[in-house]
């Protein structure tokens, strides 16, 4: 039997602690829904600046972690990058998870006849992590892994209403509100307001802004503990089936549905 050397213990011992160490700011960014600048990592994770930088310049490289401009255009702050995301949506895709998720999902498609799906916020956008279609002909078609804007969708409002004011008020100073539709809130002042108006109803709504002629409701999906918003449960229907109001109608069911999400989300120890 080989036995290491002390150097070799030594070195193993180095190397999990810096994997921990990359782990550490990974689920960091993860978990504060928004970036963080070096010195703030620093502090939350107790890592020193000088080797918090070369860790954040090797996830950087491989796409793990981003830098995200400020109101100013420097880029001062770290978000999860793309390939971060694509980890996580992996490992959602797991079996297990997959049919629990879906099973939640097709019960409320069955219930309320159109489209469910469950998003979670990615940086600047809303990511699609699963999906039912209704069996209705017309219909939105988008899939697992997709990204889409922040402003005009029902998920993506319910996340910049969930946010600080600070919070929020940095994101939209960062982000392109770009007009999808006749009905995409392009001015900041009055897309502030609506997501005022929006955290206290506790809901995200799409009425026919991201694509003309689709409605959406988002509720959120909330852990048990601290109430943080995990990711949003959204329904979306064509106007020639359902009008917004028909769709705030099934919240109290959608609701419901979250809830059983949730634990999902936390390996059920929420």
């Amino acid at each position: 039997m080989h036995v290491p050397s002390p150097v070799q213990g030594e070195t193993a011992t180095l190397d999990d602690a810096r994997v921990l160490r990359a782990l550490a700011v990974l689920e960091t960014l993860a978990l504060a829904g928004q970036p963080y600048t070096l010195s703030q990592l620093s502090v939350r994770l107790h890592i020193p600046k000088a080797t918090l930088l070369r860790m954040i310049e090797a996830l950087e490289a491989r796409g793990y972690v981003m830098h995200m401009p400020d109101s100013r255009g420097h880029d001062r702050a770290i978000a999860l990058g793309p390939r971060a995301a694509q980890f996580a949506l992996s490992a959602l895709s797991n079996n297990t998870f997959t049919r629990a998720c879906r099973a939640a999902l097709r019960t409320l498609v069955d219930a309320l006849g159109e489209t469910c799906n469950l998003t979670a916020l990615d940086n600047d956008a809303v990511l699609y992590v699963e999906r039912v279609e209704t069996t209705e002909p017309l219909r939105l078609e988008m899939r697992p892994g997709m990204r889409v804007p922040l402003h005009c969708t029902a998920s993506g409002k319910l996340f910049l209403s969930q946010m600080t004011t600070v919070e929020r008020n940095a994101m939209l100073a960062r982000m392109t509100l770009s007009k999808m539709t006749y009905r995409t809130l392009t001015d900041p002042q009055r897309l502030a307001a609506e997501l005022e108006r929006l955290a206290k109803r506790d809901v995200g709504i799409d009425n026919e802004e991201f694509v003309r002629g689709m409605v959406a409701v988002a509720v959120p999906v909330r852990a048990a503990a601290g109430g943080r918003v995990l990711a949003a449960l959204a329904v979306h229907a064509p106007t020639a089936r359902a009008t917004l109001d028909d769709l705030l109608k099934a919240v109290p069911r959608m609701r419901e549905a979250a809830s059983r999400l949730a634990p999902l989300l936390q390996g059920g120890d929420g």
